[in-house]
């Protein structure tokens, strides 16, 4: 009989850790507010455009929800100026990771041209409400 109550308990604990992840999942939050910004790795500073918002998404290569996002950042970057997406694939070089403090991919984040963070979204991303979040920082939305 206690075998079955601790097989329930397990179930019932895992299913509120599945809820509690889904609920999280794509949940776009601001940018923290810290004097002491850090330092950009070589990669994604390079891969900032000169203005606008540029949408970094870090992956990895056997990630599935990877590319789920690469689609709708994609397309969103495609229909709205000032908009830019840049795939960071961090199989190779998790130190990007370490430096940006992403522990999960996808991880989008979005910065201005001068490297400011603005916001991040892990997990996939939701177009229209990233698409709100981001309008105070783009011009012609």
């Amino acid at each position: 009989m206690t075998g079955v109550w601790v097989l329930l308990g397990v179930l019932v604990l895992g299913g509120v850790a599945g809820a509690l992840l889904q609920a999280r999942n794509g949940r776009i939050r601001a940018a923290r507010s810290s004097a002491a910004r850090p330092t950009l790795p070589a990669r994604v500073s390079a891969a900032l455009a000169p203005e606008g918002v540029t949408l970094v998404q870090i992956s990895t290569t056997f990630c599935a929800p990877c590319r789920h996002t690469r689609a709708i950042l994609s397309a969103l970057a495609e229909k709205t100026d000032g908009l830019t997406h840049v795939d960071l694939d961090v199989t190779e070089t998790p130190e990007v990771a370490q430096a940006l403090s992403v522990l999960r991919t996808p991880t989008t984040l979005a910065l201005a041209a001068d490297g400011r963070e603005l916001l991040r979204v892990g997990g996939v991303p939701r177009g229209q409400e990233l698409l709100e979040a981001l309008k105070p920082h783009l011009t012609n939305v």
